[in-house]
Order: C-alpha cells, then structure tokens, then sequence
C-alpha cells in the first residue's frame, strides 16, 4: 500500500487544473515552494512521474492524466461518503442526488418525491435540472445517484428502467387557424419554421424527432433551438414557429395549444438511470420504488 495522504490528492488535483504551480498554490494557499515539494514527494511515493515540468507552466503526463481522472472521480466519492456519514450523525438516513430533464418534474419525480418520502421521510434529495449529455456524464462520475434523461443508448456500466413512453405533441400559437378539428398531417407545416430542443440536448432525441419529418417527407426549417421547454412555448406564442415536444411537456398556457400526434409511429422514453456499481444503499429503495 502506497504511503501518501489525501492532501498529496488534493494538491495534485489543483495543479491538474489549473497547470500552473503558482496559481494552484494561491488557490490552496500555501507556498509555491512547498506545494512543487508535496508533488515530488507524491511522485517519488508512487514510483511515478504525474507533470511535466516546464519553465512558465506544467502539462500532465500520461499517468499523470490517467490518475487526474481516477484520483478526482474516487476523491468525490470519498467526499460524498463522508456527506452521507454527517447526514447520519444528524439523524438523517442520507442524501439522494437527482438530476432530470424538464419534462420529468411535470408529474413523474413530484409523485415519486412524494411517494417515497411517505415510507423514508429521513432522505434528503438533492434536485437539479440538467441536460442529458451532463446526466449520463455525472452518472458515469459518480457526482449523481440517478438521472431521468431521454436516451436510447447508455455506456456499459450504466443501467436504465423506462419510466415512461408517450406521444409527441405539436405546439401551434393559440390563434393558429389550423386545430384538432383540421388537422390532418404534419405536411400542413411543410413551409412552417420550427423550434426544437438542441440536437446536444439529447442527440437520440433529436434523431428521433428527425424521424418523424422523415416519415412526414419533408425535412424541416429550424429557426431556433433551445434546451428550455418555456422558451419554445414563449417563441412559439409570438408566432416565431411552430414546435415539436413530448406529451408530458403539455401545459395550460395562454398563448399556445397542443395537438397530439397520435398517428405516428415515433414514441419517446423516459428514462430511470443509475450507475450500476453505485454505492448509495437509499438509491436501492428508490429504484423498487420506481419499479413498482
């Protein structure tokens, strides 16, 4: 067993990122001296050589770049462990931390929250919305216990229970002459601008989405993207385009409405996902909680 201590971690880690003894020092405030000192004594401790030494700056060696990426994915594990132990020390069974995309927090996670906290009500959750590229890549470090995403592919490692497949919906503005009492194909909106969510929203999504202009035979005229479900209904009522949103985006607003659509094949999944190696016992409650 190596003989360095979590500090050596620590200062390695600061000078990986900002690659600069000085500024890494200034950040860790100690001397600049003493932090090049603890990054030899780490190296000659693991038998290895982490920087390449420079006369303004440093860069990473290889090794030095693998163990960047191992030391700061274990390092937050170590941090999250010990959060959980201070939750416990308070009486608190833990900490769940939750990312999603919008159209979850609709009705999916409120009912879920709800449920689960009837049987543990001492779980914290910590909630955020975030992109699915930014899900997958949290799950992956360990800085997230469980994502909600739409997705199709997941990296090994990585193990997804669908929550929920829906239709999609078009948004029209609230004055559109065309309704749910004329509406016939998306081929009405062959000449029409879209706004739709950005392809590095969710690239899967956006292929199947895709799909749908392909089947309709038309390829679409995109005047915006964006990663906000209020943005495109706000774009969409000012009469900037028309769009395309999962059925639980649905939402009583003034300015647009909604037509199901219904008659095509194309279908979106969301998705429950957790790291399988994760180390979080109250995530396995929650996952037969979404399951049941």
């Amino acid at each position: 067993m190596h003989q360095y201590e979590l500090r050596h971690i620590r200062y390695f880690l600061a000078v990986a990122e900002e690659l600069h003894f000085r500024k890494a020092a200034e950040k860790l405030y100690i001397s600049q001296p003493g932090l090049s000192r603890q990054i030899k004594e780490l190296e000659e401790r693991l038998g290895v050589r982490l920087l390449e030494r420079h006369s303004r700056k440093v860069s990473l060696t290889r090794a030095g770049s693998f163990l960047y990426q191992e030391f700061s994915m274990h390092l937050k594990r170590l941090e999250h462990a010990i959060h959980q132990a201070q939750l416990l020390e308070k009486g608190l069974l833990g900490e769940l931390r939750i990312a999603y995309v919008g159209s979850a927090m609709q009705e999916i996670i409120p009912k879920l929250l709800l449920s689960f906290r009837e049987k543990h009500p001492d779980v914290r959750f910590d909630l955020k919305e975030m992109d699915n590229p930014k899900q997958i890549e949290g799950l992956q470090a360990y800085y997230l216990d469980m994502g909600f995403v739409r997705w199709d592919r997941f990296p090994r490692g990585l193990k997804a229970y669908p929550v929920l497949e829906e239709p999609f919906c078009l948004v029209l503005p609230h004055s559109h002459p065309i309704g749910h009492e004329n509406f016939e194909s998306l081929r009405q909106f062959e000449h029409v601008y879209f706004i739709l969510f950005d392809p590095k929203y969710s690239p899967p999504y956006y292929e199947k989405v895709m799909q749908i202009f392909d089947e309709s035979g038309f390829t679409p005229k995109v005047s915006h993207s964006t990663i906000h479900s209020r943005s495109i209904y706000k774009l969409v009522e000012n009469n900037f385009g028309v769009s395309i949103v999962p059925r639980s985006l649905q939402s009583e607003l003034p300015g647009v409405k909604f037509i199901e659509l219904n008659n095509i094949s194309q279908r979106t999944t969301l998705w429950a996902v957790w790291k399988e190696s994760h180390r979080n016992p109250i995530l396995n409650h929650f996952i037969k909680e979404i399951e049941s």
